[in-house]
């Protein structure tokens, strides 16, 4: 496996004290919790997903957003609550994913919460379909102080690229990928670059020609992720045929099961948790329409909730049948695949 010291270096170069202390009480309430059979909970939660908007220009197959389906508000994450959360928070946080559903570009003042929590010391990540990385937003991205940007680049040709990524330009996003490798090198600075293909049947034959493209455009990675599907019992077009790159097997009466045992534990909902642009709270990525509300940060504060009745519950219920739980019968914690490659 590649080592990337500059990520890393940048990565630990962040962390303070006080974050590693309050990691170090989230493990150790981990442990507790998986020895005692019931919930304990100490420190805050060290990562934050938030949502910067629900809204998408694509129309992918597998996700809510670009299938216009949740029954939530649509709606962007506004400066002003988000500066908020970020001053009550930053000092616990080891790492932000500024992403949960939707497109983050699409929100006129993602580059400038980016760069806020930056000025934090916090180590960033975002994920995009790279549609909206035009020459001034590449310019701005690197200056925001952005740490990791996870560009889906799902087909090398557009014949294959649209046949997931529907609606969607395969040549605006590589030139978007090319807009920020050139203001990375003219700033001397810049995120970590990834390549994200997700793999599926109609592009796993071009599994070496992602990894040959992103060296030629100055990529820093590329990484393979299996696809979660809905449908998927009695086989779905789009699981790929290297059993490598599928969450899903093929059991012995020709339906499908996914791989995962569902052990009752579960890391996320010890160490991070998901906040919406309008400041609910789900227990992790996988509850994508929020039908699991743990909390409101717009009316309590992310401790309060963090260990309020309705987060302890759901953990209780976790330790009890996870299997028993919607957003978790099809969650892959533990199996996902997602494999790098050297670039």
């Amino acid at each position: 496996m590649k080592i990337y010291w500059r990520d890393s270096l940048n990565f630990i170069r962040k962390q303070r004290p006080a974050r590693l202390w309050n990691a170090g009480k989230i493990i150790a309430s981990y442990f507790a919790t998986r020895y005692l059979q019931r919930p304990v909970s100490w420190g805050q939660p060290f990562t934050l997903s938030i949502e910067p908007t629900t809204a998408c220009n694509l129309r992918c197959p597998e996700c809510p957003s670009g299938l216009r389906a949740f029954t939530r508000p649509t709606g962007n994450l506004k400066q002003d609550f988000f500066r908020g959360l970020i001053d009550e928070n930053y000092r616990q946080l080891i790492y932000l994913i500024f992403y949960f559903q939707g497109e983050p570009y699409i929100n006129p003042d993602f580059l400038d919460m980016v760069r806020y929590a930056s000025e934090r010391g916090i180590y960033t990540i975002t994920s995009t379909n790279g549609h909206f990385l035009n020459d001034e937003n590449a310019r701005r991205t690197i200056e925001s102080g952005l740490d990791r940007l996870i560009i889906s680049v799902d087909g090398t040709t557009q014949e294959v690229y649209e046949q997931y990524r529907k609606a969607g330009r395969l040549d605006i996003v590589l030139q978007g990928a090319r807009n920020l490798v050139k203001w990375k090198k003219k700033l001397g600075k810049g995120p970590h670059l990834i390549f994200q293909f997700l793999v599926v049947k109609p592009n796993e034959h071009q599994i070496e020609d992602v990894i040959s493209l992103a060296d030629e455009i100055g990529i820093d990675e590329v990484k393979f992720k299996s696809a979660q599907l809905y449908d998927y019992k009695n086989g779905n077009p789009l699981m790929p045929d290297q059993e490598a790159y599928a969450r899903y097997y093929r059991k012995a009466d020709g339906t499908y099961g996914i791989k995962n045992k569902l052990d009752n534990h579960c890391w996320k909902l010890w160490h991070s948790c998901v906040i919406t642009w309008d400041g609910l709270v789900a227990p992790c990525c996988f509850d994508k329409d929020v039908t699991h509300r743990l909390g409101d940060v717009k009316a309590q504060s992310l401790a309060d909730v963090w260990r309020g009745p309705a987060y302890q519950d759901f953990r209780k219920s976790l330790l009890k049948g996870r299997a028993e739980i919607d957003i978790c019968k099809n969650c892959t914690e533990g199996c996902e695949v997602w494999l790098g490659a050297e670039v």
